[in-house]
């Protein structure tokens, strides 16, 4: 049962209601966002909620159980607050979302429904929708250190503690699908050096972004090039000039860290752990 202040209470209570719905989301980067169904900007706590984004709810769904509730909210892409770049660039990805219930006519009368997270987030055109899951999600989520013979930690961070500065590589695109792929002159690293790498724009209209790289090879049609295929196509075209860096990816294996790396002491996994081969035998 919701504990609503009095004075909120008591409007609910009465024969004319002025109500609206609020959402705060808060993303990543901390960068707080208000929005509302009304038609009309709504202002508290020190953030203004605007109607012109044209953000829609549909019904929530709650559980008495451990079961994840949620919603989903829809809009469109026509705020310069709320973009297609923004969403492709994952800056709402778990972003934080706050529900108010508010009267408009008096918003410090108001109270806070529920609080959830940005899931899966849908695009078509200029339009999108995302899920809300409430944060009961967190549950299902795995806490800790898993057991395997896989290093959980990644490349470069403190509990790798491999130096990536001298083993960065800069370049420029020398050609490219503007999407996908792109080829690179002076990167004369072996093949799959930066496969699972991280390949950062620094010019062009992706500077900033970041993305996985999938496959390290070279040009297919001899030139010499370095070739990168992207786990992730980009939003924004991909030009010929634009600068950006490159990192070495690790698979993750104990081989590949003691002997490319020469950071076996630092591995973080447990490649000497019984299989299921041993687990399975009988005794002898």
């Amino acid at each position: 049962m919701k504990d609503f202040s009095p004075a909120f209470a008591a409007h609910l209570a009465g024969r004319l209601t002025t109500l609206a719905s609020c959402w705060k989301v808060t993303r990543g980067d901390g960068v707080a966002l208000g929005f509302t169904d009304h038609d009309r900007e709504i202002a508290f706590a020190g953030l203004t909620y605007r109607p012109e984004d044209g953000l829609a709810a549909t019904g929530a769904v709650a559980h008495a159980g451990m079961e994840v509730g949620g919603l989903e909210v829809a809009g469109a892409l026509t705020s310069e607050r709320l973009s297609e770049e923004d969403l492709a660039a994952g800056l709402y990805d778990n972003a934080r979302v706050e529900m108010w219930l508010v009267n408009w006519a008096a918003p410090d009368e108001r109270h806070l429904m529920r609080i959830a997270e940005i899931g899966e987030v849908k695009r078509e055109g200029k339009a999108f929708s995302a899920e809300l899951r409430g944060l009961a999600h967190r549950l299902d989520e795995v806490q800790g250190r898993l057991f395997s013979h896989l290093c959980d930690a990644d490349l470069g961070d403190a509990r790798c503690g491999v130096a990536l500065g001298g083993r960065m590589r800069a370049g420029w695109v020398a050609a490219s699908d503007g999407a996908s792929w792109l080829e690179a002159e002076g990167i004369g690293d072996a093949a799959g050096t930066f496969a699972r790498g991280l390949l950062t724009f620094t010019s062009g209209e992706n500077a900033g972004r970041k993305v996985e790289v999938a496959r390290h090879a070279f040009s297919e049609v001899g030139t010499g090039r370095a070739r990168f295929s992207l786990w992730q196509a980009m939003e924004k075209e991909i030009a010929t000039g634009d600068g950006f860096t490159v990192t070495p990816g690790c698979d993750k294996r104990f081989a590949t860290c003691r002997d490319r790396f020469a950071n076996a002491q630092n591995f973080r996994g447990f490649p000497h752990m019984p299989g299921n081969d041993f687990a399975w035998a009988a005794a002898g």
